[in-house]
């Protein structure tokens, strides 16, 4: 069960989207949303950033630039913060009991944004975290620690806010660990599904239809619907097949990750434009 969401809250004016797609998986489970802003440490930037001997005086001229940019955007991302909890009628709580419907936290560290998500996150059910932007909201550096490190689900929304859990789930299927433990961690959203599809492309001339039938005829158990598409690669290979898939049904993709390399050159390499950036629907990923 989800009930606890860990949401990054960066200042960006992306914020509102992902703040309100935290709120709809939030609201199907009655859950306490944890939004972490993290300060970036402006002696330790500055330092890193002036490395190659400008000088104390430089130095201490970019501390003071850096804590005022840190400052400002502090102040945006709890104005977006607390904007949002009025307009939702969010009760403030740190600690349960809680409401009968979702409530919020607000949550604040310094340092660097994707230790503090791994390391709060780990105490987390779920995590709400939206795509990266060119030049502002989170780093593809904070998805991946989050994904890696924390040991946790992270959910990646749309560009455009969820505003229910979606009721169908493609699941992408290969018959390793990882994917496995994306469908564990999936089981709460699985609990509101009225349609699943497994999602399977073929590698190597195989067709991994054993495997998909096998799970299919596990999924049945859970009294919904299920069915299996076996997909080709397309031109641009594995990655497009399963989001054209995906999108035809406008489902909740589920998949996992792989190990720090792998992921990096699968999801993080040219699969992140098509899937962080580009994807039509909500990605449920684990590692």
């Amino acid at each position: 069960m989800i009930k606890t969401i860990l949401v990054p809250a960066t200042g960006s004016d992306r914020d509102g989207a992902v703040f309100a797609s935290a709120l709809a998986v939030a609201r199907a489970f009655a859950a306490h949303l944890e939004f972490l802003h993290v300060r970036p440490d402006a002696a330790a930037t500055a330092v890193a950033m002036a490395s190659d001997g400008g000088g104390a005086t430089m130095v201490g001229s970019l501390i003071n630039r850096l804590e005022e940019e840190a400052s400002q955007r502090e102040e945006k991302a709890k104005q977006l913060f607390q904007g949002f909890c009025e307009r939702e009628g969010l009760t403030l709580r740190d600690a349960p009991p809680g409401p009968q419907g979702p409530s919020a936290q607000w949550l604040r560290e310094i340092g660097a944004e994707p230790y503090w998500m791994a390391e709060y996150g780990r105490a987390a059910d779920l995590l709400v975290i939206g795509r990266p932007g060119e030049d502002e909201g989170v780093s593809l550096d904070t998805i991946e620690g989050a994904l890696i490190d924390s040991g946790r689900p992270l959910l990646i929304p749309p560009a455009a806010p969820l505003t229910a859990v979606p009721e169908t789930i493609a699941i992408a299927w290969k018959a390793t660990p990882q994917a496995a433990r994306a469908l564990t961690a999936a089981s709460p959203f699985l609990s509101l599904a009225k349609q699943i599809v497994v999602l399977t492309v073929a590698e190597e001339e195989r067709t991994p239809q054993e495997a998909a039938d096998r799970l299919m005829a596990g999924l049945r158990w859970h009294d919904v619907p299920v069915s299996v598409r076996h997909l080709r690669p397309e031109a641009h290979g594995a990655p497009d097949a399963l989001l054209s898939a995906a999108g035809e049904h406008a489902a909740l993709l589920v998949m996992g990750g792989y190990g720090r390399s792998r992921l990096r050159e699968w999801i993080f390499g040219g699969f992140t434009l098509r899937v962080l950036r580009g994807a039509e629907v909500p990605v449920l990923m684990a590692h």
